[in-house]
């Protein structure tokens, strides 16, 4: 099979991109082709896309006080698009939406919340998120919050307060994925001793190639296929290579390769960044027309049809399904 064919007939799922921000600024419509920045509805549907993770990500402006509401702000921007585009666009709470909207041509969006802030120490607000359609939570974002440290407080060896090993139990119960990345390492342990359901780390790579502090290390990635769960290789330059100027298609293949030595080929996957991170982007991935290359790239290093098609999206698929239903 050509890579072509193999990348439009496979089930992509990309687990993170800051899209809902540039579209509350204003500063674009989904269901317009722009030249400015890495994802739109035409775009996403001609890179093959069939599930995004649009994050919810609440600005430091916003904190404390705020952050509910400004959830509710970004949340509204979604159903807002929903309901303007429905011939292309899909809510996704469980794994046959996903496989609907493959059949339909659509892309289906997964509601994630990047960092407990939203919460407000609340878990009331994450049943109430849980009903408006959330289905991901990624527990910090990297500064500390109320359930646990994020990366850039890693020097005090923090993880999961109280609160958060209560948000863990209670995303467990009521369906909603729960993200290590941005996780300073005891809280990243915390969640893994804690959590009932696979785990994800929605947009992080292979500390071992490139050792910035939101990649995942061996013993972490390890960790996280026992628990059954997938990373999702990210494009964020600096994240594939320490000299961000050398960031490329290829150099991401390799983080790939090096998960899949590590983890397993069940236990890897895609997390973009797309509209998180700051230009240029790595050479190849420019924006999410370019996917086809990662197909294109996995085929030419060995890897078979099926194995490719783990990799676009049937890992996180499997995992949606376990969690979500």
């Amino acid at each position: 099979m050509d890579a072509m064919t193999l990348h439009y007939e496979s089930i992509i799922f990309d687990g993170h991109c800051d899209t809902l921000l540039e579209v509350l600024d204003g500063k674009r419509r989904l269901n317009e082709r722009s030249t400015e920045g890495h994802i739109d509805l035409p775009r996403l549907r001609e890179g093959g896309v069939t599930a995004q993770v649009f994050a919810i990500f609440i600005e430091d402006k916003y904190l404390p006080a705020k952050a509910a509401k400004q959830t509710l702000r970004l949340l509204d921007v979604l159903y807002t698009e929903l309901a303007a585009n429905t011939d292309s666009l899909v809510l996704a709470t469980r794994a046959e939406d996903i496989e609907r909207a493959k059949q339909t041509g659509k892309v289906a969006a997964v509601v994630g919340i990047e960092g407990a802030e939203s919460l407000e120490g609340e878990l009331g607000l994450l049943r109430i998120f849980h009903r408006l359609g959330v289905r991901l939570l990624t527990i910090a974002w990297s500064r500390r919050n109320e359930a646990a440290d994020g990366i850039q407080e890693a020097r005090t060896g923090g993880g999961l307060t109280n609160f958060g090993l209560k948000l863990v139990e209670e995303c467990n119960r009521l369906g909603i994925m729960v993200d290590i990345s941005h996780l300073a390492p005891a809280g990243v342990r915390d969640v893994l001793e804690t959590s009932s359901k696979p785990v994800i780390a929605s947009h992080s790579n292979a500390y071992a190639l490139c050792p910035h502090p939101r990649n995942l290390t061996d013993q972490q990635l390890t960790a996280l296929a026992e628990k059954g769960g997938v990373v999702g290789v990210t494009f964020v330059p600096s994240f594939i290579a320490e000299d961000r100027k050398e960031a490329s298609l290829e150099k991401l293949l390799d983080h790939i390769d090096h998960i899949v030595r590590v983890a397993g080929i069940d236990h890897v996957g895609l997390g973009s960044d797309f509209d998180g991170f700051s230009p240029p982007p790595p050479a190849g991935l420019e924006d999410v027309t370019r996917l086809p290359g990662i197909t294109a790239g996995l085929l030419s290093r060995g890897y078979s049809a099926d194995e490719v098609r783990k990799i676009l999206g049937g890992n996180f698929l499997r995992v949606f399904r376990q969690v979500a239903g």
